[in-house]
């Protein structure tokens, strides 16, 4: 079964340059040439949901005017996403600029231009209420995302993937995705992920801390560890949203939680070993093939 998937969030033309490694305050680099690339957390998810995760998908985001967004809706497009309910506005469509050093690590900021002015009326919150899955992210403002909660249909659930990082109200979620820094900020604590991940079920039923590497931690009524896969990474970029995206259409198929998320995991370590963002979602193949292979 395919189930349906609606990501709500942000897209960003992504100015990818390599550096030897990432500067200090007032500190000047010399990197590689520069490499431009659609992305944006919301984008680079429903890809993820559509290509590697195989859910029908549709994306609600914000663009401006000029060419970076026919740029970031054709990327949309060659993966299967729908994108016939998009808003258009005045604002200049988002940009990120990131930094990727030789290990594979990225800094990243981001000018959300058209992303701040997203809000959802009329036919958006139809194909939201039409959805298995509902997936937003904190790129976007936070209206949209109790938006997005609230028209969702009985019976459908809500991810929300909290990053970046920022003071949040309470927001309707069924799951909630961190990585370990945005779990400490949100709890309010430092300690380990599965305590975190415990204090986070105030605000959540079910949270997902992922840990790079490592893996992740899955609470629902039991908290487990996940191990991570063993890859040789090449570019972090999108690999976080990569999970988020696979994990929600696992969801919407109607997989366990634990088995969406030991899916999005060998997704995200395929995602590592290639450069870019939605560049790098594997296909849902692909995806299977490795996880078959165990190479945890």
């Amino acid at each position: 079964m395919t189930g349906r998937v609606v990501v709500v969030g942000s897209a960003n033309v992504d100015l990818v340059v390599g550096v030897p490694r990432h500067p200090g305050a007032g500190e000047t680099v010399l990197g590689g040439d520069l490499r431009r690339s659609p992305g944006g957390k919301g984008a680079n998810q429903a890809v993820a949901a559509a290509l590697a995760g195989g859910a029908e998908t549709t994306f609600l985001g914000a663009f401006g005017p000029g060419d970076g967004a026919g740029f970031l809706l054709a990327s949309l497009a060659k993966a299967g996403v729908r994108t016939d309910l998009v808003s258009r506005v005045d604002s200049a469509t988002g940009t990120a600029f990131i930094m990727v050093s030789p290990d594979g690590e990225n800094s990243i900021v981001v000018a959300p231009g058209a992303n701040s002015r997203l809000s959802l009326a009329g036919e958006q919150l139809e194909r939201i209420a039409a959805a298995d899955v509902v997936l937003a992210q904190l790129e976007i403002p936070l209206e949209a995302v109790t938006a997005a909660a609230a028209a969702r249909r009985p019976g459908a659930r809500m991810v929300l993937n909290a990053a970046p990082s920022r003071p949040l109200p309470e927001i309707d979620a069924d799951v909630l995705i961190v990585n370990e820094h945005e779990a400490a900020d949100l709890a309010g604590a430092s300690a380990a992920p599965e305590e975190l991940a415990r204090i986070l079920q105030r605000r959540a039923p079910a949270v997902v801390i992922t840990l790079g590497a490592a893996g992740c931690v899955v609470a629902e009524r039991e908290v487990a560890h996940l191990p991570g896969f063993r890859v040789s990474p090449v570019d972090t970029t999108g690999a976080g949203d990569t999970f988020c995206g696979v994990l929600a259409a696992a969801l919407a198929e109607g997989r366990p939680l634990r088995e969406a998320a030991e899916r999005a995991g060998a997704a995200a370590a395929l995602a590592v070993t290639r450069p870019g963002a939605q560049s790098a979602v594997p296909t849902v193949a692909e995806v299977a093939e490795f996880a078959a292979g165990g190479n945890t």
